[in-house]
């Protein structure tokens, strides 16, 4: 094991976290095990991979910019189940 329960505790001290005896030994358990897969993925040989910043291949995905024109109020209330003048009337939420 790379890390021990005291370790643990140190950790959740400078977070300001309470864990419990039973907390601390699961979270080393699982800690250890990230790390040991850190250190088997660190086995492999990546010369000539490029690092990636995801999966697959993202390009930009936005759209050009363009200035339309705008719904307008009326269209915008047009299909409001309680319209009031330009406003959308809702059920009071707040006593």
């Amino acid at each position: 094991m790379k890390l021990s329960a005291s370790d643990v505790e140190y950790v959740a001290e400078l977070a300001r976290l309470e864990v419990a005896a039973s907390e601390k030994e699961k979270f080393t358990h699982q800690i250890n095990d990230i790390l040991l897969y850190i250190d088997k993925l660190n086995e492999l040989d990546t010369t000539g991979v490029l690092p990636m910043s995801s999966a697959i291949s993202v390009t930009n995905a936005f759209r050009e910019d363009k200035i339309v024109e705008s719904l307008g109020t009326q269209k915008a209330v047009a299909n409001a189940p309680d319209a009031r003048g330009e406003f959308f009337r809702v059920p009071k939420v707040i006593d």
